[in-house]
């Protein structure tokens, strides 16, 4: 299942791109043990020598991570990647708020005499620290997307459909289809 949103929020808290590949996640893992096989192994949960055979791979030879052990590295470089950035961007986003800028379906539930049928539209809004705050805690307590896009919907459909509430009173607005999501600090 795509995470838009959650993908989005943790390219916020990042200020250089995590590392893609299986092979630079290793390095990664190898810097961060100060060079050790053996503690990346022990980590792991692999011999030493896997880890090594993974690291300097010989023409002819098993040099590849299994799938499961691919994601558990691609895990363990997520968790750890700029730890002190990271808890720094959170902090300012959930205390000032962050921006949105997406393209998405927005469909809408109002009175009679208005359409239902979504619509794409391209949305540009400030959401304040208490609704970052809301997004980052469900990002943490591992929602699904849709209630991701519940939320972020109420918080845009409040914003930019009733201009934060001087229009619209009865409008429910729905983020149904996202087709891209930046998130930024304020």
């Amino acid at each position: 299942m795509v995470r838009a949103i959650g993908d989005g929020l943790e390219r916020l808290l990042y200020t250089r791109p995590v590392p893609v590949t299986t092979a630079d996640q290793l390095k990664a893992l190898l810097r961060w043990e100060r060079g050790s096989t053996r503690q990346v192994a022990a980590v792991l949960g692999v011999s030493q020598r896997t880890v090594q055979r993974w690291v300097t791979p010989k023409p002819g030879s098993q040099g590849r991570p299994s799938p499961g052990h691919e994601q558990k590295i691609a895990e363990l470089v997520r968790a750890r990647w700029q730890p002190l950035i990271r808890a720094r961007r959170r902090a300012a986003a959930e205390a000032s708020g962050a921006v949105v800028h997406t393209r998405a379906w927005f469909g809408f539930k109002a009175g009679g005499g208005s359409s239902d049928d979504p619509r794409l539209r391209r949305v540009t809004g400030r959401l304040n620290g208490a609704v970052t705050q809301q997004i980052f805690a469900a990002l943490d307590a591992g929602v699904s997307e849709k209630q991701h896009e519940l939320i972020l919907g109420h918080a845009l459909g409040h914003l930019y459909f009733r201009e934060a509430g001087h229009r619209a009173h009865g409008l429910h607005v729905t983020l149904e289809d996202i087709d891209f999501i930046e998130f930024a600090l304020q």
